[in-house]
C-alpha cells in the first residue's frame, strides 16, 4: 500500500475537475457525467462528488441545472466573487453590519429555542425537521429552494419549542431571516468555500441533538452554527 498517495476528498476531485476545465479537456457547454458516473470514475461517494460540484459551482466554473445535469461555464473562475461583499462594496457593508446584528438575535434567540425544542419536541416535529433536511437532501444543486427550507427548519425548531411567543418571535423576524439567510449561505460558500453538503450536515447534526431530547447538545451545536458565519465577518473586518 503507497501512503503517500494522495486522499481522494472533494477537494481533490475539485481540482481535478477544475484542472481538466482550464486545460480545455471539459470546455464551456460541455456536459459532465452523473454524479453515479463521477464517483464511481473517482473510487469516491456520491457525496464527495456534490461537494466537489458545488465548490466548483461556487467558483463560476459550473452550471447545475435541476433534473437537467452539469454543464461547464468557464475556465476562468477568478471572474466570481470570493464572497457576496465583491459584488458591491459599499453595500455590502451595510448589509454585513445587518447580518452580525441579526446574528446576536439569532445567537440569543435560535440557541435558547434549540435547547427547548430537544426539551419538549413531539414525534410530529422530528417528522417535519426531518422531512425539510430530506427535501434539502433532494434537491441540494436548488439553492433557492434551499434558502427557503433554510429558514422553514430554522422555524419549526421554534415551533417545536411548544412555546406561542417564541414562534412569534421567530415569525415576525422571517423576511430578515430569509435576507439573513441569502448572506450566510453566501459566506459558507464563497468565503470558507463550504459546500451545501457540509452546511446539511450541520443542519443533521442540530437536529439529532434535538431528537436525542439532548437540550446542552442542541444549544451547543446551534451556537457552533451561528458562530461560524460571525468568525468569517470577524476575519473579513466585515460589519464593525
Amino acid at each position: 500500500m503507497n501512503e503517500n498517495r494522495p486522499l481522494k476528498s472533494h477537494e481533490w476531485v475539485m481540482n481535478d475537475l477544475k484542472r481538466q476545465i482550464e486545460e480545455g479537456s471539459l470546455a464551456p457547454g460541455d456536459r459532465l457525467a452523473s454524479v453515479v458516473e463521477l464517483a464511481e470514475r473517482y473510487g469516491v461517494g456520491r457525496s464527495t462528488i456534490r461537494e466537489a460540484l458545488s465548490a466548483l459551482k461556487a467558483m463560476g466554473m459550473l452550471d447545475i441545472r435541476q433534473g437537467g445535469g452539469t454543464f461547464v461555464k468557464s475556465a476562468q473562475p477568478e471572474t466570481a466573487p470570493p464572497h457576496p461583499g465583491m459584488l458591491h462594496p459599499e453595500a455590502w457593508a451595510d448589509r454585513a453590519l445587518t447580518l452580525r446584528h441579526i446574528l446576536e438575535v439569532r445567537r440569543v434567540l435560535e440557541t435558547g429555542c434549540a435547547a427547548l425544542a430537544a426539551a419538549n419536541r413531539t414525534w410530529d416535529d422530528l417528522g417535519k425537521l426531518s422531512a425539510i433536511l430530506d427535501e434539502m437532501e433532494a434537491r441540494m444543486d436548488d439553492e433557492a429552494f434551499n434558502e427557503q427550507a433554510d429558514v422553514r427548519f430554522h422555524e419549526q425548531i421554534a415551533a417545536a419549542t411548544r412555546n406561542p411567543l417564541l414562534m412569534q418571535l421567530m415569525e415576525s423576524m422571517s423576511l430578515r431571516l430569509h435576507d439573513s439567510m441569502r448572506d450566510t449561505r453566501a459566506l459558507w460558500f464563497y468565503a470558507e468555500r463550504s459546500t451545501a453538503q457540509r452546511l446539511l450536515e450541520e443542519h443533521r447534526a442540530i437536529y439529532e441533538a434535538i431528537a436525542e431530547g439532548d437540550a446542552a447538545e442542541a444549544k451547543s451545536r446551534m451556537e457552533l452554527h451561528i458562530a461560524k458565519v460571525e468568525q468569517v465577518l470577524n476575519e473579513k473586518g466585515a460589519g464593525t
